[in-house]
């Protein structure tokens, strides 16, 4: 019996993160869509990437707490849920911002660079959000 709890929940948990990626990616669309179109317009890459990343921030949240963890937020104050998901996608943010800069100044080209912080800002903030904000272990 307890074989099948464990591999019960190492289905939910792997549902949830395929869930998560696929609310990182309808956000990461709007991010790379503004991204490329300032950056094309001629504004400094690195704000560039911030701009763009926090317009995937508010469809990041409406799909987090509808399809992602909408479980896991049942009797928690929303007012806290949105400042914790807003704190991390701060942290996000900076990832963005920093690593996109500190990339681009060393030569890589923009749309590389952004990459490399969609990767390095994905870990971080599904971790924070995973057992941070949404409290799962």
């Amino acid at each position: 019996m307890a074989g099948i709890a464990a591999r019960g929940m190492a289905l939910a948990a792997r549902l949830m993160l395929a869930r998560y990626l696929a609310a990182s990616l309808a956000a990461l669309c709007v991010d790379m869509g503004l991204f490329l179109a300032l950056a094309r317009a001629g504004l400094a890459p690195g704000w560039a990437a911030m701009l763009g990343y926090g317009a995937g921030i508010g469809m990041h949240w409406l799909l987090s707490v509808r399809f992602v963890f909408s479980a896991a937020t049942a009797g928690r104050p929303l007012r806290l849920l949105r400042l914790q998901f807003l704190l991390s996608a701060l942290l996000g943010l900076a990832i963005t911002g920093w690593l996109v800069s500190l990339l681009t100044a060393m030569g890589m080209a923009p749309a590389g660079a952004k990459g490399a912080a969609v990767l390095a800002s994905f870990i971080a903030v599904y971790l924070v959000r995973k057992h941070v904000v949404f409290g799962l272990r």
